[in-house]
């Protein structure tokens, strides 16, 4: 008879381009429970923003501070412990953009995967020297804690040849240029909130101030909008997404561009911010948008391009039963997804209007031929269901 595995408290960390978000829970097998849960925000900006919330969802500290960067809104988080209030973590997970070719597994922190993580950060300098930064933080505060890192690659690890390899020389292929996909860990949450209902023919659409398209057949991976980088695919808030590689190739010899100045513009000075000239965040462009034509603009170059992916992942589907919304646009933007589906109607999707406005699941109209369901990325508590299954 196999002994039952004890509950495991695990500190999870999420970290984005420019915030932070944690929880602590209580992982068994299959349920985990949240014991708090809360995001740093505007992490660079003057002033950041700092709240927990307790296992209810209320808001139990709210706190305006300077966070210069992740490693700032880490060691706030890591404070949170010195109150005798909390229970102390077990085990501690990290989400990680990218772990290069040879990280494709989440996996226990050791000296080698520190030096792999390390060799991948030319593949996402957005993002992991960030993770990076704040695993060694972290290993300082709880030096003796396993560490686990969870990729967002992993769960395109097995993309078919066809989708996972770009049409470059084979030597360059070799060195791991290639599709990784990426917002993994939110796809797996949808597939495990989805449980049984896995449709075979499904796309996830993960909407945020990073977005990306993936589609889903028999519940793994097919393809997915992203390339090499986060900086693929449809246009985000400040990234620009696909573009013309001779425009690169223009900017390096006409305006003189290096490596450094490429990689500023396509992933902070591109994309809805770009265009518009106003800001990258949806909610802002919206409020500005009745008098002025480049907000209007980026909005809609922004749902187009959401568009032109879900429809060609039906077409590597060969159909489609399920559409998921999610991540911070796709969870609270109504508009976007009544712009994204409008014209979509010829592979079975049709909004309800009212359930689409009051985000009442699923929004599509009963008995259509492809269900639109609006659906909580809950990336934190699936680092802690990895982290259970590689600890305990």
């Amino acid at each position: 008879m196999t002994a039952k595995r004890p509950a495991l408290t695990v500190l999870a960390l999420n970290s984005g381009s420019s915030s932070l978000k944690f929880g602590l829970y209580r992982a068994t097998h299959p349920a985990v429970e949240t014991l708090f849960s809360g995001r740093a925000e505007s992490i660079g900006a003057a002033s950041g923003e700092f709240r927990v919330r307790d296992a209810q969802g209320r808001v139990v500290l709210s706190e305006t501070l300077p966070l210069r960067d992740q490693r700032d809104a880490c060691a706030r988080v890591v404070r949170l412990f010195d109150s005798p209030d909390l229970p102390a973590p077990e085990a501690v997970g990290h989400r990680v953009v990218h772990g290069g070719i040879h990280l494709r597994r989440h996996c226990v922190i050791d000296d080698d995967v520190m030096r792999k993580l390390e060799a991948a950060a030319s593949f996402a300098p957005l993002h992991v020297p960030m993770a990076l930064s704040t695993i060694r933080l972290v290993q300082g505060a709880f030096p003796r804690l396993t560490q686990v890192a969870c990729f967002d690659t992993a769960f395109h690890a097995g993309m078919p040849d066809v989708a996972r390899t770009l049409p470059l020389p084979g030597e360059w292929r070799a060195e791991g240029v290639q599709r990784f996909g990426f917002h993994g860990l939110s796809c797996e949450s949808i597939l495990h909130r989805l449980g049984r209902r896995v449709p075979s023919r499904l796309v996830i659409a993960h909407l945020g101030s990073g977005a990306s398209v993936t589609a889903v057949k028999d519940g793994s991976s097919v393809d997915n909008s992203m390339g090499m980088t986060p900086s693929g695919g449809v246009m985000m808030a400040t990234r620009c997404g696909d573009i013309d590689p001779g425009v690169l190739a223009y900017l390096v010899r006409e305006k003189k561009f290096d490596a450094p100045a490429l990689e500023d513009l396509i992933d902070h000075r591109s994309g809805m911010l770009g265009v518009s000239a106003v800001s990258g965040d949806l909610r802002r462009l919206r409020e500005v948008a009745a008098s002025n034509a480049d907000a209007r603009l980026a909005i809609g170059m922004f749902t187009y391009s959401v568009r032109k992916q879900v429809a060609a992942m039906a077409a590597v589907l060969g159909g489609l039963e399920l559409l998921v919304f999610t991540g911070g646009i796709g969870q609270h933007d109504a508009a976007a997804r009544a712009e994204i589906c409008d014209g979509l109607a010829w592979c079975g999707i049709a909004l309800d209007a009212r359930r689409n406005r009051e985000s009442v699941d699923p929004v599509s109209r009963p008995g259509s031929p492809c269900a639109v369901r609006v659906l909580a990325s809950e990336e934190e508590v699936q680092i802690a269901r990895h982290v259970r299954g590689l600890v305990a």
